[in-house]
């Protein structure tokens, strides 16, 4: 079932990338006493995630975290390695925390997989965005497949 607005989000283990090399950071250490923007993509490096999913929070970051945000964060069905290389060629930086579920345990907990195979690309995430606030979801928009529209920048901005 897919999670919904006010259910929490469930404990599950993620990884990012640092300095030092991958990370492990937990959903629960990511979202309590914060409000968070979590926003899913099906892949990095692929052509709407990286022409104009990514770039709209990276570049909207600022006004998101004046409206009260404490992360924006960006989550694949990726490693971790993928997740950096693919946060310093968007030029990233501190703007948008980088999360990479590598086996998509966070994204299936959440009812919010979905199975590519038939295309060659495995078990991925659906594209979606949420606002979490201390770990309860108080906003979730999930696209339509080959859409881009309601999980945006500008319409999670309009949400908060």
């Amino acid at each position: 079932m897919t999670i919904q607005v006010g259910d929490k989000v469930p404990d599950i283990a993620l990884t990012t990338m640092t300095a030092e090399g991958p990370a492990p950071v937990t959903s629960a250490e990511l979202f309590a006493g914060k409000k968070v923007v979590l926003f899913a993509v099906p892949g990095a490096f692929t052509p709407t995630c990286s022409a104009k999913h990514l770039p709209g929070f990276v570049g909207n970051a600022d006004a998101i975290k004046a409206k009260g945000v404490d992360t924006v964060a960006c989550i694949s069905v990726n490693d971790p390695f993928v997740m950096g290389a693919w946060g310093n060629d968007q030029s990233v930086g501190s703007n948008v925390l980088m999360l990479a579920d590598g086996s998509a345990a966070f994204n299936k907990a959440m009812g919010l997989d979905w199975d590519l195979s038939a295309k060659g690309l495995g078990l991925r995430s659906q594209r979606y965005a949420m606002i979490v606030e201390d770990g309860t979801v108080t906003h979730l928009a999930v696209e339509e497949a080959g859409v881009f529209d309601v999980s945006s920048a500008e319409s999670v901005m309009s949400a908060l």
